[in-house]
């Protein structure tokens, strides 16, 4: 097998879900995440909506499924969110509260036995499993699970 050059510069452009219900998960991600509305497909069949910040491209939603999301199947695992402080993650695990949302953990947590980072496990309205958390401030916290990363929703 020939090996290829690696490009240099490589980062993760945006991600693309499917949703059941593009109205609801418009509501979400956007009391969730703060994220505008950067254009949209209301075409009966068709509907779509791309979502970000300052003019980046974070997440596509695409109405284009029924269900709920299975993870017992290759794919997604969970879709991760980086913020700055623990204080933001715990303004999201509030708002998140306040929606009703279901978490895999109780509380902010670290990624791990001593890790300072963590955040918030949770899943969006379709089962997305998603995180949001921030670099340091987590470590008073004990981790949920011993042995594997938070993030693995064990």
């Amino acid at each position: 097998m020939t090996t290829l050059a690696a490009p240099t510069a490589l980062k993760t452009g945006h991600v693309g879900l499917n949703v059941t219900d593009l109205a609801r998960s418009l509501d979400f991600y956007r009391a969730v995440l703060g994220l505008e509305v950067q254009a949209e497909g209301k075409e009966e069949g068709r509907r779509f909506a791309f979502l970000g910040r300052d003019g980046h491209l974070l997440v596509t939603l695409w109405e284009q499924s029924e269900g709920r999301f299975p993870t017992d199947r290759p794919g997604l695992h969970h879709l991760s969110f980086q913020v700055e402080s623990i204080a933001e993650v715990e303004a999201v695990q509030a708002t998140l509260k306040a929606l009703g949302a279901e978490f895999a953990y109780d509380g902010v947590v670290p990624h791990g036995e001593g890790a300072s980072s963590g955040g918030v496990f949770f899943v969006d309205p379709d089962g997305i499993r998603l995180e949001v958390y921030a670099p340091t401030g987590a470590d008073p916290a004990a981790a949920p699970v011993s042995g594997v990363p938070t993030c693995g929703f064990f």
